[in-house]
């Protein structure tokens, strides 16, 4: 009878100790992805579609083992989004093994009056660039430089132009000096734009004839931002470029479900 009750006991503290283990895997940290950028990145609200940053869809890619932190903000350069003290925010919150993916340069670039608080210099630019990874780095975090997605130009021979020619130069600067993952955006959306020629590469941005939205009753020609057919062919080639360059995080990625025959 003693023995019977040994038994038992141990029995109850093995199956004790298999839920325990059970919880403690269930409900290990999420892998933090943090969105750091601007509007061509940023979320939405309903009230603007289809107004769609690249950073929407992209969260969709993930298994829920990822918990995605898009702190993109429309207007916002390298310079005004460390003044703003929207970099302290997320840095502040980084933890081990966390991801920060890196895209600015469309407001870094403002050189107009209008837009004059935004303007941030190459040098500065790369000045940014470079506390972003530093800061990342300190908090065990892994940065991902992305160059700026082009906007939609075309030259008369129909070949997507170069829209961001010294930025996306310096990413490529400061990505070789401090040997951190480079996704080339500005290079690869161009060439969808290209391979896609200037009518049908249209069908990614917001351009909106009068009276066809109801959020934009008079119509919207935009070659900076996208709709939700561009956004997240955007956000593909992000996800490609990752697969790649074999960045962990793509273990991560929602594999399709077989199909029966």
């Amino acid at each position: 009878m003693m023995q019977i009750t040994q038994f038992r006991k141990l029995k109850i503290v093995a199956v004790g100790l298999v839920c325990l283990c059970t919880a403690f895997i269930n409900g290990q940290t999420p892998i933090k992805v943090w969105m750091i950028g601007d509007s061509t990145m940023c979320d939405y609200e309903s009230s603007r579609a289809p107004l769609t940053g690249w950073g929407m869809p992209f969260a969709g890619f993930f298994t829920a083992d990822v918990e995605l932190n898009n702190r993109a903000k429309g207007g916002r350069s390298t310079r005004t989004f460390i003044a703003e003290k929207r970099w302290s925010n997320v840095s502040d919150s980084l933890s081990k093994g966390d991801y920060v993916l890196i895209q600015f340069g469309h407001n870094d670039a403002a050189k107009g009056e209008k837009y004059k608080e935004r303007y941030t210099s190459v040098a500065d630019y790369k000045t940014n660039l470079a506390r972003f990874i530093k800061e990342s780095r300190a908090k065990n975090a892994i940065p991902v430089l992305i160059t700026p997605v082009s906007r939609l130009s075309f030259d008369k021979s129909d070949h997507a132009k170069e829209t961001h020619t010294e930025y996306t130069a310096a990413v490529y600067e400061v990505a070789k000096a401090y040997d951190v993952p480079l996704i080339d955006l500005d290079r690869d959306s161009r060439a969808m734009y290209e391979k896609m020629g200037p009518l049908a590469a249209k069908k990614l941005f917001m351009q909106l004839e009068p009276g066809v939205h109801p959020n934009y009753p008079e119509g919207k020609k935009d070659n900076t931002h996208f709709n939700e057919f561009g956004a997240r062919k955007i956000a593909q080639l992000v996800l490609s470029e990752m697969k790649k360059q074999q960045l962990d995080l793509c273990n991560y990625i929602v594999q399709p479900k077989a199909t029966k025959k």
